[in-house]
């Protein structure tokens, strides 16, 4: 029970917070929910209700699957999906879509531009689902493998209105030991919400060297990187707290 009244702070969309709350909660943790990214739909991009026209549609992240869904028709027999990572493919297979084609290890485009099945797919189309503005990398990299590559970006991700007071305050009286950042815009937004009270004194555990080079030069000083996916990061968590136990 390493965890056991240690404060964590949750920044992703609300609707994905509360399984990884929950899994903090069950390890002793207190769950301190602070959403600062919102999951905003699109109109649904018309790739979507033709995607029996493509060999692999790759899905970036679960809220690509949960908005995606809404204009999906039934998925076609012999379709192969794709998830960047674990949640996604989890996601996936929550709504009767596998097998998923998804990282051994990792959870970014590299991790599955690394996985065999995304090898040979010279003349092949791919449909990359995903909100506005992504990388580029995944798409450039299938392009370069010789496979036709089509984007269907179905939301976009916004800084909610949320009132940062009551989440200083519990810093403030010592409450919050850690937070939870997962990509570079929740950080810059966590910064900008929070006034970058939290930059200097509080340990932000992120799932990337790309995110850890951000949040340093945001001016997070302690910044603990682990692997990705819920269950690393929680014992990154319990090993960080362990040390200093």
């Amino acid at each position: 029970m390493s965890l056991a009244g240690r404060g964590v702070v949750v920044t992703r969309p609300r609707e994905l917070a509360e399984p990884f709350a929950q899994l903090l909660e069950r390890r002793g943790a207190r769950a301190l929910v602070f959403p600062v990214i919102e999951i905003q739909p699109l109109p649904p991009p018309p790739q979507l209700g033709r995607v029996a026209e493509f060999d692999i549609v790759v899905f970036v992240s679960p809220s690509a699957v949960r908005v995606a869904l809404r204009a999906l028709p039934p998925w076609p027999g012999g379709l192969a999906a794709a998830a960047i990572g674990s949640g996604t493919k989890r996601e996936l297979e929550r709504v009767g879509i596998a097998p998923v084609i998804a990282p051994a290890a990792g959870a970014d485009s590299e991790a599955l531009l690394a996985a065999p099945e995304m090898q040979q797919v010279a003349g092949k189309r791919v449909l990359i689902v995903r909100g506005d503005g992504g990388r580029a990398l995944l798409g450039d990299a299938l392009a370069a493998r010789g496979a036709r590559v089509e984007h269907a970006e179905c939301y976009r991700r916004v800084r909610p209105p949320n009132d940062a007071a009551p989440l200083l305050a519990a810093w403030r009286r010592r409450e919050v030991d850690a937070v939870t950042v997962l990509s570079a815009q929740a950080l810059d937004n966590f910064v900008d919400m929070t006034g970058g009270a939290l930059a200097a004194a509080t340990a932000h555990f992120v799932p990337h060297q790309r995110v850890a080079a951000h949040a340093q030069s945001r001016g997070v000083r302690e910044i603990v990187i682990a692997a990705p996916g819920d269950d690393a990061m929680i014992e990154r968590l319990v090993a960080y707290f362990d040390e200093r136990a």
